[in-house]
């Protein structure tokens, strides 16, 4: 599939690693380098298959991983003594991701009050498909997307009948059916709109469509709860 979408618009390597740290439930600081080494080359091989266009930045973060994975296999007395000049790249990749952590904070914290000021001069017109004041609802990460379409595909895909499609599916038809679809409902179940895809080319086409409409600002991604039910709203909507 020829359709190239960048990462760079969305979040970056310290942000799949941050990802990785919450959905294992830990603590940066006890961070099980070997066991993250792998989740994390999981996920770029998960990119590279859909063709997408990675920053150098996430294979130098997984070069930086792959080292530390290997000098923790190293017999003790291998390694440099404790007080060489050598850095500890393990330490340095903690420090950066805290020091990481606590801006991503600090923005979260900021959109969070911009948010609260537009609700108090702003009052949307109440609708029933569209996420109410009362609901509480947290922005999914591309790697959330991810991780639902790497579900997705590893099950329903396996179940489905193993039949010879000869239609095509582009990109360019994805965007436009889905701009469609999420127009007329205004908010849409990811689960929901990938059973809707009846073979592998055509559940890919979808989500790299999705990816766009993402870029363009044209869609929202969205959670009731840390990695629940993912849910597709256009931007006005979310």
């Amino acid at each position: 599939m020829s359709y190239k979408i960048s990462l760079e618009i969305f979040e970056g390597p310290l942000d799949l690693l941050l990802h990785l740290v919450k959905q294992n439930h830990l603590e940066i600081e006890t961070i099980p380098i070997a066991s993250i080494t792998d989740q994390y080359l999981r996920y770029l091989e998960m990119m590279e298959a859909l063709d997408l266009e990675v920053a150098g930045e996430f294979l130098v973060v997984a070069a930086t991983l792959m080292q530390i994975k290997s000098r923790a296999l190293l017999p003790p007395e291998t390694l440099p003594p404790a007080d060489a000049e050598e850095p500890d790249p393990a330490q340095e990749l903690i420090a950066r991701l805290k020091e990481y952590q606590k801006f991503k904070q600090a923005a979260e914290q900021l959109a969070g009050r911009e948010k609260e000021r537009m609700v108090q001069y702003v009052r949307p017109v109440a609708r029933e498909d569209v996420p109410s004041e009362t609901e509480e609802f947290i922005d999914a990460s591309l790697f959330d997307l991810l991780t639902a379409f790497s579900q997705f595909m590893s099950a329903d895909m396996a179940k489905a009948a193993h039949e010879v499609l000869q239609e095509q599916f582009t990109v360019e038809d994805k965007v436009a059916y889905l701009r469609q679809i999420v127009s007329e409902k205004k908010r849409l179940s990811f689960t929901d709109l990938f059973r809707r895809s009846r073979s592998k080319p055509e559940a890919i086409a979808t989500f790299l469509a999705l990816l766009e409409l993402i870029r363009m600002k044209e869609f929202g991604i969205v959670q009731s709860q840390l990695f629940g039910d993912i849910e597709i709203v256009l931007r006005e909507a979310a």
